[in-house]
């Protein structure tokens, strides 16, 4: 691999090497920017800010919701509330949330990964 993703897509499921310096490192791979880490694999996320993410941003989760029962959102280098219609349509389709810090939020991620846990991620890219 060139360490970009492909067409904003890498299939599988993958811990998280390494973030900041606006990216993120996962196998074999660095990716600048926010990305979704979901059950069918990796996508680059065009979310910079907590304040951008709605319902569109979080329909690729809602897509596969049914292989997701907790979704981890990285806010990037503060905790930044999660508006409450937003939490309301994640619990209307099983997923659990929990929203903190990305590095928090990446290190939880690699170990419910590592727990086989139905676990995604939404992680904005931090400096």
């Amino acid at each position: 691999m060139d360490g970009r993703l492909h067409d904003g897509f890498v299939p599988g499921r993958f811990g998280i090497d390494s973030y900041g310096n606006g990216g993120f490192r996962f196998a074999d791979m660095s990716h600048r920017g926010s990305i979704l880490m979901l059950p069918s694999g990796i996508k680059a996320w065009d979310v910079t800010a907590p304040g951008a993410i709605d319902l569109a941003s979080l329909r690729p989760v809602l897509d596969e919701s049914e292989r997701i029962e907790l979704l981890l959102v990285g806010t990037g280098i503060d905790i930044a509330p999660f508006p409450e219609p937003l939490r309301r349509r994640l619990k209307e389709a099983g997923i659990g949330l929990d929203a903190m810090q990305t590095g928090a939020a990446a290190r939880t991620y690699n170990i419910l990964l590592g727990e086989n846990r139905k676990v995604a991620a939404a992680l904005i890219a931090v400096a």
